[in-house]
């Protein structure tokens, strides 16, 4: 593959602290990114902000400002990850849909091509810049966008299960799962509305556990430990 798009969870990056960073979490994603960019990959990042907020969980305010919150949040956590990456010797830049000022720079395709040409990181932060758009929704934007072959989708759990392996024990993983399914199902791999880009513009996604030893370079070198969901590309 020449280029993905990698969405980390919040939870995952904040380690078992469950919120904030755990930078040690955060350096192993980095030197397994630096191992990709060395095998000539072309890689961009989203990343979610519920190590600091979740705006659904909230009764008391406004969605629209509940998720510019949520929006903001992801702008941290991708300034952060980025720096932790330049850290290990990757080239980067963040990219929002908004601006930020200094912070970032404003998206665009043309823009994000001429960084990977340079053999720079992208993280794609902000979500999609409007409200009632998760990031799992931006995730599966920003891959269309960037022609993507496949999304890396880098979680806390291990895979795709027919039930919340959290809350029961009998859960079962699949290995592989249609996009359709995933739907019908509500197995809530992504949600509604990304599952429904997903399969609309063929955009197959790799479910594995962030915290298992390596699992992003094994994943991309065929050794997938978690779910195949989509139509079958070859790794």
């Amino acid at each position: 593959m020449k280029r993905v798009l990698l969405k980390l969870s919040g939870e995952a990056l904040a380690g078992d602290k469950k919120t904030g960073f755990d930078e040690p979490t955060v350096t192993k994603v980095a030197l397994q990114v630096s191992a990709l960019a060395e095998q000539g990959m072309e890689v961009g990042i989203v990343i979610g902000g519920g190590n600091f907020w979740r705006g659904r969980s909230s009764e008391h305010i406004d969605r629209t400002k509940a998720d510019q919150i949520g929006m903001l949040a992801t702008v941290m956590n991708c300034i952060y990850v980025s720096e932790i990456f330049r850290s290990v010797g990757l080239k980067t830049a963040v990219m929002t849909p908004f601006s930020c000022g200094a912070f970032t720079e404003l998206f665009s395709k043309d823009r994000a091509n001429v960084y990977f040409a340079d053999h720079t990181v992208v993280f794609f932060a902000g979500g999609t810049g409007h409200p009632y758009f998760s990031t799992d929704t931006a995730t599966v934007l920003r891959a269309i966008e960037i022609e993507a072959e496949v999304i890396l989708l880098a979680k806390s759990v291990d895979g795709v299960y027919d039930s919340d392996p959290k809350d029961n024990p009998d859960a079962r993983k699949y290995d592989e799962v249609p996009i359709r399914e995933v739907i019908d199902k509500k197995l809530q791999v992504v949600d509604m509305t990304a599952s429904i880009l997903c399969m609309e513009h063929h955009m197959p996604m790799l479910v594995f556990g962030l915290n298992q030893e390596n699992s992003i370079v094994n994943t991309v070198n065929g050794a997938l430990d978690g779910t195949f969901s989509g139509t079958r590309v070859t790794v």
